[in-house]
């Protein structure tokens, strides 16, 4: 037993000095010809950056969406009204629907099950606001008190509006990160005062700043959820007047928080079984469930991953090409030194593993240059661009993992041509 273990460490000791010994001549030989390795390596570089560059846009952007997604909460149901301001198109729907209107709200929250906190929702824009603005003007949410549970809100400071403010229409109102910022710049708020036309609201608490999108996502509107003043509903409804009231409808949005575990697409048929009836078929709102957004996101992920690493490839099959191109010239070169390598002894393993190390190494130095090519890519996109790109390790493991495998599979063809060359017409080869 113990000569038998003996003569397995041999074995395994002198594969290892034979697989440096060629890694050593390798290496010398891609130094010789220095620009001619650069050369090879470059569709690896490029490929690998490719790879690492495009997954790295593809795995930011997912983020911000995917984020966006939750942000709307993965339990949450969400109806947006379809709105218009042109009286044309506005009369011509109200021939057959109402609108989104409170008593929709009433008939979903009796009718669905499983609903842990509801609201509707009120949403403006005012004519004018004082303090004024220092960029774009604040929107206006009037909504109950349960929204700051649906929506997952958490306070820099002071508190949202209760039940009673709510029930008395209070003057109150919370302003969002970049309300806050527009109006009071750096100064405290708190018990501070904003005129939203021609109401004052006292300010009792601030909202921490939320993701926001310059685009729609999946129904839902693009709107800056920073740039937002909540106001109890109650004193939207009787504080307020919407420049557009003629033209919108009642209430403009519903929110509807489930229990966990309830089947989000049956609530959302009921929900839709509802307003059906009352809408009589107008096309006048969508439905929003977050859950299946969060889920179809996530095929897309994948999806793009797979194409983008399947166009990004062509670059690597490109390199891998050019180490075969130039591992065939070398074999060209280096007729006459493996036909003495045969002649002393080396087998036809000996040659191939010689020539296929060396096309490790090529595809390994392109692999390795090519992922910190493709980090400063990305990297620069995301400053010049200003998009948000993140390198992940499965982006680089990927990239690297291919480079490698090209460089063996381009890298064996060569290698075994090269073993079998007959050593007596080799060594006299010219």
């Amino acid at each position: 037993m113990a000569a038998t273990n003996a003569h397995m460490s041999a074995r395994i000791l002198l594969t290892y000095q034979q697989w440096l010994r060629d890694a050593h001549l390798g290496m010398q030989n891609l130094l010789l010809h220095g620009l001619r390795s650069l050369l090879t390596m470059l569709g690896m570089i490029f490929g690998v950056a490719a790879v690492v560059a495009m997954l790295s846009i593809g795995a930011g952007a997912r983020q911000k969406v995917m984020a966006l997604i939750e942000q709307m909460g993965v339990h949450n149901l969400i109806v947006e009204a379809k709105e218009t301001v042109e009286w044309q198109a506005h009369s011509k729907i109200r021939k057959i629907s109402p609108g989104l209107t409170m008593e929709d709200y009433r008939v979903i929250r009796d009718n669905v099950q499983g609903i842990v906190a509801a609201t509707p929702r009120k949403r403006m824009t005012p004519s004018k606001i004082i303090p004024k603005s220092q960029q774009d003007m604040p929107v206006v949410y009037g909504v109950n008190p349960a929204y700051q549970q649906i929506a997952g809100l958490h306070l820099l400071n002071g508190r949202f509006f209760d039940q009673g403010d709510e029930d008395r229409a209070a003057a109150v109102c919370v302003l969002g990160a970049a309300a806050k910022s527009n109006l009071f710049g750096s100064s405290n708020s708190e018990e501070q005062y904003v005129k939203v036309n021609e109401q004052w609201f006292r300010v009792i608490g601030v909202v921490s700043p939320l993701l926001s999108s310059q685009k729609e996502v999946a129904g839902a509107p693009s709107v800056d959820m920073n740039n937002n003043i909540y106001v109890p509903l109650r004193s939207a409804f009787l504080r307020l007047e919407d420049s557009y009231s003629d033209v919108r409808d009642e209430i403009d949005g519903i929110y509807l928080q489930m229990i966990d575990g309830t089947d989000l697409s049956q609530s959302a048929q009921v929900v839709r079984a509802v307003l059906e009836s009352s809408h009589h078929g107008a096309d006048d709102y969508s439905i929003v469930v977050p859950a299946e957004l969060l889920a179809e996101q996530e095929r897309t992920e994948q999806l793009f991953n797979t194409v983008m690493v399947a166009i990004a490839s062509i670059s690597l099959l490109v390199g891998g090409i050019g180490i075969m191109n130039i591992m065939l010239a070398s074999i060209l070169e280096r007729t006459r030194e493996i036909g003495l390598r045969r002649a002393v002894g080396a087998r036809q393993s000996d040659i191939v593993r010689q020539f296929v190390v060396e096309a490790t190494m090529i595809s390994f130095a392109g692999g390795t240059v090519g992922v910190v090519f493709g980090f400063f890519i990305s990297r620069m996109i995301a400053w010049l661009a200003g998009w948000s790109t993140i390198v992940t390790f499965s982006s680089i493991a990927l990239a690297f993992l291919v480079s490698i495998s090209v460089g063996l599979v381009f890298g064996i063809y060569p290698a075994t041509k090269a073993a079998r060359l007959d050593p007596v017409e080799a060594i006299r080869y010219e």
